[in-house]
């Protein structure tokens, strides 16, 4: 089921409203803030028709690569295509920008999300052991795009993610 929103960029006056959103990295207003200040980064959120913000996303663009930091989907409209719609916003922004890269990681246990992101074209490159908080790993995706023609380039997996 795909869900009917609206991707734009994320506003101060979004911020309240983002940082309500739980996620597996929440991010309070005053990191929200300090993005939004950040010449480099690139935050989206995702509206229902209500103009309630129900998803967002924060990137770093730097040089040629596109840093995924954080996305994150409302508790009660998970898994209707939300986060894909603002991947795909990500993907189409990367493409514009002659980006090669578009890397990100998640939690080793975050199946949806690892499928998500496969789903879009990424592929794990590697595993940052103990990487978060509460040591679990990451699993490091990257997303190439070809630099003449921006079309996604496949790749396989470089790591096993079973053990």
């Amino acid at each position: 089921m795909t869900a009917s929103v609206r991707i734009d960029a994320m506003k101060a006056s979004d911020l309240c409203a983002v940082a309500a959103l739980e996620g597996p990295t929440p991010m309070n207003e005053a990191q929200l803030t300090e993005e939004l200040g950040r010449a480099w980064s690139r935050l989206w959120v995702a509206r229902e028709e209500s103009d309630v913000v129900v998803a967002f996303l924060v990137s770093w663009h730097v040089a040629d690569e596109l840093h995924v930091l954080n996305v994150a989907t409302r508790t009660d409209r998970r898994r209707r295509g939300i986060a894909r719609a603002l991947m795909d916003v990500v993907v189409t922004y990367a493409q514009k920008e002659h980006v090669k890269h578009v890397l990100l990681e998640v939690r080793r246990s975050n199946a949806a999300a690892i499928a998500l992101y496969r789903g879009v074209g990424f592929f794990a490159m590697g595993v940052r052991g103990r990487y978060y908080p509460d040591d679990e790993d990451a699993v490091e995706m990257v997303l190439m795009l070809d630099a003449d023609t921006g079309a996604i380039v496949a790749h396989a997996d470089e790591v096993r993610l079973d053990g």
